[in-house]
């Protein structure tokens, strides 16, 4: 008997919502990782992009543990010699708060063109509010 294998266009994604007020980092984002590489899924499949789309609002009131707020750094790079520049959780959650947890998931999921598609169908908005209400996301809560 042949084994199975799921046809992409079979795979029927959901949409998921996720609030981020007074979570911590961590549990966000793993969440939103098992959700978006579709892990949690029956059909999940390690070379297809099963997984589902995740919406999660209230960015700016996650909490990171410890002494993270000011000592963890994000750094990014223009490509000139000496263009790396750094800033401290707090300042890009005051600059742009949605940035910490693009990171945090991005950082969970496979470093391939999969893993890059499945980062696309991450949505994070720093309020309570958000544009994909047509589409009926569930909610999912963190403990």
């Amino acid at each position: 008997m042949p084994t199975y294998i799921p046809k992409i266009d079979d795979a029927q994604r959901k949409w998921f919502l996720i609030d981020a007020k007074d979570a911590i980092l961590g549990k966000v984002a793993t969440k939103a990782a098992v959700l978006l590489s579709g892990k949690s899924k029956s059909v999940y499949t390690p070379f297809l992009d099963t997984g589902d789309h995740v919406v999660v609002i209230n960015a700016a009131a996650v909490h990171l543990s410890g002494k993270k707020d000011s000592d963890k750094l994000y750094r990014r790079h223009s490509g000139y010699l000496g263009g790396l520049k750094t800033a401290t959780a707090s300042q890009v959650r005051a600059k742009q708060p949605s940035r910490i947890i693009e990171e945090a998931v991005r950082g969970m999921l496979p470093k391939t063109k999969l893993g890059r598609a499945m980062a696309k169908k991450l949505r994070v908005y720093a309020g309570a509010t958000h544009p994909h209400q047509a589409q009926k996301p569930q909610p999912i809560a963190i403990r």
